[in-house]
C-alpha cells in the first residue's frame, strides 16, 4: 500500500482534521487536476469534468473530505 493509498485510509476513517495539500497530493496520485489561485476555494476536477469546490481554510470540514472521497471512486 502507498503512502497516498494510507492517506486515502485515513480520510476515510476519520475526516476531521485535513488540510487543502493533503487533498491536492491525493488528488494528483489519483488523476485529478486541481486550480487554487489564491482565492477561497480549491476546485478539484475530474477527468470527466466533474468539480468539486472546497473552502481553503482550516480545518476542512468533514462533509468537503466525504464529497471529495467520493468524487475519487466516480468511474
Amino acid at each position: 500500500m502507498t503512502k497516498r493509498d494510507k492517506l486515502v485510509q485515513r480520510m476515510r476513517n476519520s475526516p476531521e482534521v485535513w488540510q487543502i495539500a493533503d487533498l491536492q497530493a491525493v488528488a494528483l496520485h489519483h488523476g485529478l487536476t486541481w486550480r487554487h489561485d489564491g482565492g477561497s476555494h480549491c476546485v478539484f476536477i475530474t477527468n470527466r469534468g466533474k468539480t468539486l469546490p472546497v473552502p481553503a481554510h482550516k480545518p476542512i470540514k468533514q462533509i468537503y473530505i466525504k464529497k471529495f472521497l467520493h468524487l475519487l471512486e466516480e468511474p
